[in-house]
C-alpha cells in the first residue's frame, strides 16, 4: 500500500505541477522490507516536505512464482482486491476526453516507473507465469475462452505479450484447460403445441 500511496502522490504533483517547489536531492525508494512502520506515518504526515525526484526510482526485489501464488490467497490479496480481477478498478490517466488506442509501451524502464502503472506492474506480488493459474484466469473471458484485449485490462503492452506468452505455456502445459459448457435445453417449450 505504500508504494500505492507513493505512486498517487507523485501522479498528483505531476498534474498539479508541484514539483519545482519540492527538494529534488532526495528520492524515495520504496522497499517494504526497509520502511518500518514509524518512517511510513512519518512519510504520510509530512506529504508537503518530503522530497522527490522528478522520475520516481524503486528498488524491487525479484518475487518468485511460489510467493505469488501464496499471495493470490491470502488476506492481503482479498483486502486489496477483493473478489474483483486485479484490473477491474484500474483506470489510466490521459490527457483529453477520449483514451488512446493503444496503451503505453511498457511501465518500468529500468528502475524508473511511470506515474500511473499498469496493474501488474504496480503490485510487485503479481508476477505471470504459467503455474499462477489465478492469475492468468483472470485475463480469460468466461464466456469463450479468447485472451481479454488490453484495451479492457488496461496492462502495458509489454506485460500484455508476457501474460500471451505464459497463457500459451499454460495451454501448452495443460495447468488451463477452456472448455464451453454444455447447456441442457429443454425441447418441450419449442414443439409445437396441438
Amino acid at each position: 500500500m505504500s508504494i500505492l500511496n507513493t505512486l498517487h502522490r507523485v501522479g498528483m504533483l505531476e498534474r498539479a505541477s508541484l514539483f519545482h517547489k519540492l527538494n529534488v536531492a532526495r528520492s524515495i525508494t520504496c522497499s517494504l522490507a526497509r520502511l518500518s512502520e514509524n518512517s511510513k506515518e512519518q512519510n504520510i504526515s509530512e506529504e508537503g516536505t518530503n522530497a522527490l525526484n522528478t522520475k520516481l526510482i524503486i528498488t524491487r526485489k525479484q518475487v518468485s512464482v511460489e510467493t505469488s501464488i501464496k499471495y493470490m490467497i491470502s488476506d492481503a490479496y482479498k483486502q486489496t482486491y477483493g473478489n474483483n480481477p486485479v484490473w477491474k478498478l484500474y483506470r489510466r490517466n490521459h490527457k483529453g476526453a477520449l483514451p488512446p488506442k493503444k496503451t503505453r509501451e511498457m511501465c518500468i524502464r529500468g528502475n524508473v516507473i511511470c506515474g500511473n502503472p499498469c496493474p501488474l506492474c504496480r503490485d510487485e506480488y503479481l508476477v505471470l507465469d504459467y503455474k499462477n493459474i489465478k492469475l492468468l484466469e483472470q485475463f480469460i473471458n468466461a464466456y469463450n475462452g479468447d485472451t481479454i484485449s488490453y484495451t479492457k485490462t488496461g496492462i502495458c503492452q509489454k506485460k500484455y505479450k508476457d501474460l500471451l506468452v505464459e497463457l500459451a505455456r499454460a495451454k501448452d502445459y495443460g495447468t488451463i484447460t477452456f472448455d464451453v459448457p454444455i447447456r441442457q435445453y429443454d425441447y418441450s417449450e419449442w414443439q409445437p403445441k396441438h
